[in-house]
């Protein structure tokens, strides 16, 4: 199996795990961010998929997934809803954390290795696309693990903050 087609089969992983994810939680929320984050793998797949079939690397906008978060965040805080989430759920969106750090940095590492200019820039921008998807599943899990007091510290206004400090690291 070559470097995209391992790739390939990582944001494909990612993206059913997402979308099992997303169909296992009643809270709304939750399933659009989730939604969300099964959407920028299955873009990513693309990528990889027209990288390893030597076809023009698509140029694909850049959602900003911390605005939208906040957004949903926001909703779900004037809709005063107190979400209750099992200790099983809070562990597989660790397990989506801990998959999105690993894919930053095998991501990071290949794009070392590679000699095209382009691939080198896609691997990086995914790469970048991962560390963001964990910023914001660090943010999931906290809000999961404690709702009530997550939302009220509105801690969610602060998570491009958080991304721009942790990338800067």
């Amino acid at each position: 199996m070559n470097i995209y087609e391992y790739a390939m089969n990582v944001e494909k992983d990612g993206e059913r795990y997402y979308r099992e994810l997303a169909s296992k939680t009643d809270n709304v929320g939750v399933k659009a961010i989730l939604t969300m984050l099964a959407d920028e793998e299955a873009k990513h797949y693309v990528v990889f998929d027209k990288m390893n079939k030597n076809q023009v690397i698509p140029t694909q906008p850049t959602v900003d997934i911390f605005k939208h978060t906040q957004n949903i965040f926001q909703k779900m805080r004037k809709e005063n809803t107190s979400p209750r989430f099992t200790q099983d759920q809070i562990e597989f969106y660790k397990s989506a954390l801990r998959s999105e750090d690993s894919s930053y940095k095998f991501y990071t590492e290949k794009a070392l290795m590679l000699e095209d200019g382009e691939q080198k820039k896609a691997f990086l921008r995914i790469a970048e696309e991962e560390r963001s998807h964990l910023v914001l599943l660090e943010n999931l899990v906290e809000y999961v693990s404690a709702p009530e007091s997550w939302v009220e510290s509105a801690e969610f206004n602060h998570l491009s903050d958080k991304f721009v400090q942790k990338a800067t690291l």
